[in-house]
C-alpha cells in the first residue's frame, strides 16, 4: 500500500484541522506519491537529496579524520591521487554510465525487452573491458615517467589504476540503477557505502601499526571500492532479476557507442572542469596546497549535493518526457531549476556562515582556506541557477552541443588555472573555477533554449518555444 499523506492526517489530525489542510495534502500525494512520471521523479529526487545530505556529511568527517590523521602533506598526496583515479574511472565507462540511463527508460517504455537485456549486458561488460584496459596503460605510464613524478606520489598512483576499472564499473551500475528509479542502489553505495568502508579500513590500518600515510589510504581505498562495486552489482542484478522478463538478448552496439561518444565526451569534459582546479594546484602548488584547497571543495559540497541529487532523480524522466510530450518536458525541466536554485541558495548562506569552523575541523592550517569559499560558492551558485542543464541535452539528444559547451568551457577552465594559479596560488584557482562554472552556466542555459525553447535559468520565466507554459 502506497503511502499518502492525506490518509496519514485523516488518522492522526482533529476533523477540523484535517479538513482545512486537506487540499494541500491531496497535493502532495499527487506531486509526490501519485503514479505519475512526476511525482515518480519527485520521490527519485527526495531520495537522492536525502542520501545526498547523508553522503554529504560522511563525506566530509570522512575527510576531516583522514587530514587529521595523515597530516597536510600526506593528506594532499591521497586526495590528488584519489580524485585522479576517480576521473579516470567515470571517464572510462565511455559515456555508458549516462546513455545507459536513457536507454533503459526508452527500451522499458517501448517494451523493447531484447535490446534492454542487450545494452545491460553490453554496458557492464564493455566498460569493464576498457576500464581494465586502461588502468594497465596507466600503470605503464607512471612507470615509464617516474622520473619526471615526484617520488611521493608514484606508489599511490600505482596502488590507485587498481581501484580504476570497479569505479568504472560502479558508475555503470549507478546508471542502470538510476534509470529504473533505484536511487538506494544507483547512490547508496558510491556515496555512503564506500565513504564508510576507506574510513573504517583506514582506522583499522593506523590501530593495527601501519603508516598514516597516502599509501596506507589507497590501499583502504582499494578494498572499499572493490566490497562496494560487487555489493551494488549483486543488489542491481537481484533487482532486475525481480523486475525484468527474460528475452534474448539483441545487440546494437554501433548505435549505443555512437550515442555514447559524445555523452563520453561531455561527461568528460564535466569530470575533468569539477576537478581541474585541484589537479591544476596539485601541478603548479605543494600537496600541503592541495590539501587545503581541497577541504574547502569538500566543504562546498555540501551546497553542492543538491545540484546532483535533482540531476540523480531527472535525467531517466528528461529522456521519457523527449520521447513523448515536449510541453511537459519543458514544464518538468523548469521544475528541476527551482529544486535546484532555492535550496542551494539558502545552504550557500549557512555554510558561508560555518565555513572557517568546519575547515578548522581538517585543522587549524586548513583555515587559511576560509576566504576562498566566497569565491567559489559564485560558481556554485551560477551553476545551482540553470538546474541540471546538461542533463537535458543529453538526455533529450542534444548531447553534442552538450560537449561543445564543456569543450570550450574546459579549455577557458585550463588557461585560467596556467594564468592566475602561478600568480595568486590558491585564490587563482578559486577565481577560475567560479569563472568557468559562470560561463558554463551561462552557455548551457542559452544552447538549452535555443536547441529545445527551455529556459533553464532561474531569473527568467519559464517559456516554451516563445510561449508561457
Amino acid at each position: 500500500m502506497r503511502f499518502s499523506a492525506a490518509t496519514l492526517a485523516d488518522r492522526i489530525l482533529p476533523s477540523g484541522l484535517r479538513e482545512r489542510v486537506r487540499p494541500s495534502l491531496n497535493r502532495i500525494d499527487l506531486a509526490l506519491f501519485s503514479n505519475t512520471e512526476h511525482a515518480k521523479a519527485g520521490r527519485m529526487s527526495i531520495a537522492a537529496f536525502l542520501i545526498r545530505i547523508v553522503s554529504a556529511l560522511l563525506a566530509l568527517a570522512m575527510q576531516i579524520l583522514l587530514a587529521r590523521w595523515m597530516a597536510s602533506f600526506e593528506y594532499g598526496i591521497f586526495v590528488l591521487v584519489w580524485t585522479t583515479v576517480v576521473i579516470g574511472g567515470s571517464i572510462a565507462s565511455f559515456g555508458f554510465h549516462t546513455s545507459v540511463i536513457r536507454y533503459v527508460s526508452e527500451y522499458r517504455e517501448r517494451s523493447m525487452l531484447a535490446e534492454l537485456q542487450g545494452v545491460l549486458r553490453t554496458s557492464r561488460i564493455f566498460t569493464l573491458l576498457v576500464s581494465t584496459f586502461l588502468a594497465a596503460l596507466g600503470i605503464g605510464s607512471v612507470w615509464l615517467l617516474q622520473s619526471r613524478i615526484e617520488a611521493y606520489y608514484i606508489v599511490p598512483l600505482y596502488l590507485g589504476m587498481i581501484c580504476l576499472p570497479m569505479i568504472a564499473l560502479g558508475d555503470v551500475l549507478e546508471g542502470i540503477a538510476r534509470g529504473n528509479s533505484w536511487a538506494y542502489w544507483a547512490l547508496g553505495p558510491i556515496y555512503l557505502l564506500r565513504p564508510a568502508l576507506i574510513l573504517a579500513f583506514m582506522a583499522i590500518a593506523i590501530w593495527l601499526g601501519y603508516p598514516a600515510d597516502a599509501p596506507t589510504a589507497m590501499t583502504a581505498a582499494i578494498l572499499a571500492t572493490y566490497l562496494t562495486t560487487l555489493a551494488q552489482l549483486g543488489g542491481v542484478n537481484f533487482s532486475l532479476g525481480k523486475t525484468m522478463d527474460h528475452a534474448a538478448p539483441a545487440f546494437r552496439l554501433r548505435e549505443w557507442i555512437a550515442v555514447s561518444l559524445p555523452i563520453f565526451l561531455v561527461e568528460s569534459f564535466f569530470f575533468l572542469l569539477t576537478n581541474m582546479d585541484v589537479l591544476m594546484v596539485g601541478y603548479f602548488l605543494e600537496p600541503d596546497d592541495v590539501g587545503v584547497y581541497f577541504a574547502t571543495v569538500k566543504t562546498l559540497a555540501l551546497v553542492h549535493f543538491v545540484y546532483f541529487a535533482v540531476k540523480a532523480g531527472a535525467a531517466q524522466r528528461y529522456a521519457q518526457f523527449a520521447h513523448t510530450d515536449p510541453a511537459q518536458l519543458a514544464r518538468f525541466a523548469r521544475d528541476t531549476v527551482t529544486w535546484t536554485f532555492w535550496p542551494s541558495l539558502a545552504l550557500a548562506v549557512v555554510v558561508l556562515l560555518i565555513g572557517k569552523p568546519l575547515l578548522m575541523l581538517f585543522g587549524n592550517e586548513f583555515a587559511a582556506g576560509y576566504p576562498l569559499l566566497f569565491a567559489q560558492m559564485i560558481g556554485v551558485l551560477a551553476r545551482a541557477s540553470v538546474g541540471p542543464a546538461e542533463s537535458l541535452l543529453t538526455m533529450s539528444g542534444n548531447q553534442k552541443a552538450c560537449a561543445r559547451v564543456y569543450g570550450v568551457t574546459l579549455a577557458l577552465n585550463i588557461a585560467l588555472c596556467i594564468i592566475l594559479i602561478p600568480k595568486f596560488g590558491l585564490w587563482g584557482a578559486a577565481i577560475a573555477s567560479a569563472l568557468s562554472m559562470m560561463f558554463e552556466a551561462a552557455a548551457l542555459s542559452w544552447t538549452a533554449w535555443k536547441q529545445l525553447g527551455v529556459a533553464m535559468t532561474i531569473f527568467l520565466p519559464a517559456t516554451f518555444r516563445g510561449k508561457d507554459i
